[in-house]
């Protein structure tokens, strides 16, 4: 019984937190990266945006599994900061 509470209780937590950990990569490297370049700024801000928002989605889902929605969200918001996590490496390889 104890393991079941605890599974309710810290699975939505370490679930979220992986996305969560990607969205704080990408906006350590928007804080300290010395240029100014738009295009990589706007790549690094929607990735985190989206990492973070996929993290909430997971986190909820992990709570509703009933919820379709919740876990299309999670998938589709994850997608869009991998892209743009991918878009913003290539962006720093060619100016550097």
């Amino acid at each position: 019984m104890g393991e079941d509470i605890d599974k309710f209780l810290v699975e939505p937590i370490t679930n979220a937190a992986r996305p969560a950990t990607l969205a704080s990569l990408s906006m350590t490297v928007l804080r300290f990266w010395p240029n100014d370049l738009p295009f990589l700024r706007i790549a690094l801000t929607i990735g985190a945006i989206m990492f973070l928002l996929s993290s909430f989605l997971i986190f909820f889902y992990t709570i509703y599994t009933t919820r379709r929605i919740l876990w299309v969200g999670t998938a589709v918001t994850f997608l869009i900061g991998l892209v743009c996590s991918l878009a913003s490496s290539i962006i720093l390889l060619i100016t550097i």
